[in-house]
Formats: structure tokens, sequence, C-alpha cells
């Protein structure tokens, strides 16, 4: 009996959807030619007349044409987008390698590493606290472009080439300011070059993987002391739950309430964000 009722129940299913379909398709036919009719109607009726100019006696057509201007030596509006958009691209790269940023995100993971604390404080905070701490370090920098290129170049006193060659001053001073000698001589030796007269004919080329390998030493190093506290609270910790006989216990479940105490009382994010500040020579 429960069979016969269940074999029924399917069978009404079956034939509800199947109805339910046909409905549908048909629905759905309607509803596109009659769409289809009202776009041509639209279509028919809001057709634009041809614009005319009446000269005297004489009835001439205009034609209205948008061209870009492409005079000789310059680059097409086409091309002058995509580099644009190339430029727009990049910049988050340059922002990362050419600035102080590198340094600052660095050092700010060692932190959190070294006191145990896997997500707290979270990427977002801490790339948007490296962020504002970059643009404060390189305002400088920033001012000095702004006044030496891009003033000079929307008020059309200097080309495009001569604009990006002013603006990498700035930039290439900050970077040879943070670099080690030994890393640049590497990359000279890298690209066969055998010796420079003066900082200024040192190729940017060099320059900027030179000027990342210092910033990433000086974090390491950063980070190297950093570390130093924080091992000697995990190592009392261990040594301590050791004698006590609790060896199934995590030492870093114990000490990670004292690294945060620690942090805390030698104020720990002004002093090494104070510091890492004063890090950078201007």
């Amino acid at each position: 009996m429960i069979q016969m009722k269940t074999n029924t129940f399917r069978i009404t299913m079956k034939k509800c959807l199947t109805v339910f379909l046909v409905v549908f398709v048909l629905v759905l036919c309607c509803g596109t030619q009659s769409y289809a009719t009202d776009i041509t109607d639209i279509t028919d009726s809001t057709e634009t007349p041809e614009t005319t100019v009446d000269d005297g006696d004489v009835t001439k057509p205009l034609n209205l044409s948008l061209t870009l201007g492409e005079e000789e030596g310059t680059l097409s509006g086409t091309l002058q987008m995509l580099l644009a958009l190339t430029v727009i691209s990049l910049a988050p790269s340059i922002l990362v390698m050419m600035t102080s940023f590198t340094r600052i995100i660095v050092v700010l993971h060692f932190i959190r590493t070294a006191m145990g604390l896997t997500s707290t404080p979270p990427n977002n905070v801490l790339i948007g606290l490296s962020l504002f701490l970059t643009l404060f370090i390189m305002s400088p920098v920033f001012s000095r472009i702004n006044t030496e290129a891009i003033e000079p170049y929307t008020a059309g006193e200097m080309s495009q080439e001569e604009a990006i060659e002013a603006a990498m001053g700035p930039m290439r001073e900050f970077m040879i300011n943070q670099t080690r000698e030994q890393d640049i001589q590497l990359f000279l030796d890298i690209a066969e070059i055998d010796s420079v007269s003066d900082w200024d004919d040192i190729p940017t080329t060099v320059l900027i993987p030179a000027f990342i390998i210092s910033e990433l030493r000086a974090a390491f190093i950063i980070g190297f002391l950093i570390y130093i506290p924080f091992i000697i609270i995990d190592m009392v910790v261990a040594s301590t739950l050791m004698s006590m006989g609790m060896m199934m216990l995590p030492p870093t479940t114990i000490s990670m309430p004292f690294k945060v105490l620690l942090f805390i009382m030698a104020d720990g994010w002004s002093l090494i964000v104070g510091q890492l500040v004063q890090s950078f020579v201007l």
C-alpha cells in the first residue's frame, strides 16, 4: 500500500514538473518575441535624421568625426593609454621595491612571529601600517618629485622624458643613502661594469636590486634583535615546565601571555616604530 502511494506521488510530481517546464518555455518564447518587437519599434521610432547645414540654396550633410592627434615624433593615443595602464599596474611594485615599505613590512612580520601570534595583528593591519609609515618616511622625497618634476611637466616647462629623469633624481638619492657599497659592487660585477667614477654613473637597473638586498639585510638584523628577549622568555618558561614535570604542556601556551605583557610594558610599538623610522637616512 505504501509502495503504491509512493509510485503515485512520483508520477504526479513528474507530471507537474513537465507541465511547469512546458509553460515556462512558452512564456519565455512569447516574452522574447515581444521584447524583440518592442526593440524594433523603439529603434525605428528613434532613428535620428541626418543633420544638415543650410548653405544658402544648397543643403549639405554635417559629418562629425573624432580623431586622435598623432603628430610626427609623438606616440599615438592608443599607445599612450597602454603605457599609462602599464605604469598603473606596476605602481604597487614600484612602491614596494623602491621605497621603505620592504624593510617596514618585514620587521612587522618578525614582531608578530617572535611573539607567537599567528594572525594578530592581521595582515591588513600590518600592510596598512606599513603603507602609512612609508608615506611618512617618503614624504620629503615625494615633495621633491612634485616640485621638480610633476609641476614643471604639467605647466609644460619640460618634456615627458625630462620629467621622468627629474623624478628619478630624488628616488635615486634616497636609495643610494640606504644601499651598501658591497651590494652595489655585487650587481656591478654581475652586469660586467668595470668601474664608476660617481654615484650618478650607477645605472638604475643596478641600483634598484642592490637597494632591495640592503633593505632585506637591515630588516633581518632588526628582526634578530627583536627575537632575543622573546627567545629568553621561551627558554625560561620551557625550563620551568620541565622542572615541574609538565612536559606535555606546550611552552608557547604559557609564554605567549608573558611576551604580550613584556611588549606592553616596554611600549613596544612606539619603541620599534620610532627606531625603525629613524633607521632610514634621508
